[in-house]
């Protein structure tokens, strides 16, 4: 009984599975020794959420969920880590953010400056009230 397949063809689609796989092994390797950008959230990083958090001009879910954190509850870094990522309050608090976040990457995708998109999203500070004229010029007031 002759094998009903050419051998030459049955070997150049046996060479062609080994190459693959050896491709494969070569991607797996170098993507195994790529270093993520980001380390995560700093201490710093940190510090300043929950500044924020306790602004007046954080949202209410924020501030609900900072007197949580105030009262021991959770910490940032369990959110940073990912360890409140059930919690109710965790979802709300954050969720209110991602409005800004989706229209920042768009900007992003559209091109725009990072720096110019980050620029755009941050408040501008409180006017002074402690005399005649304004201290704050901003220039959505020209």
């Amino acid at each position: 009984m002759t094998f009903p397949y050419d051998q030459a063809r049955l070997q150049q689609l046996f060479s062609d599975v080994d190459s693959r796989i050896d491709d494969l092994g070569k991607v797996s390797t170098a993507a195994s020794q790529v270093q993520p950008r980001s380390r995560g959230l700093s201490e710093q990083d940190l510090r300043e959420i929950e500044r924020f958090a306790k602004s007046p001009g954080a949202p209410k879910e924020l501030k609900d969920f900072q007197r949580r954190v105030d009262a021991g509850e959770l910490s940032w870094a369990d959110v940073a880590a990912g360890r409140a990522l059930n919690d109710p309050g965790a979802q709300q608090a954050l969720a209110v953010g991602v409005p800004d976040l989706q229209r920042a990457y768009r900007a992003l995708e559209e091109g725009q400056d990072p720096e110019d998109v980050v620029a755009s999203g941050t408040p501008t500070p409180p006017p002074d009230d402690e005399d005649d004229g304004p201290s704050h010029f901003r220039k959505d007031a020209w």
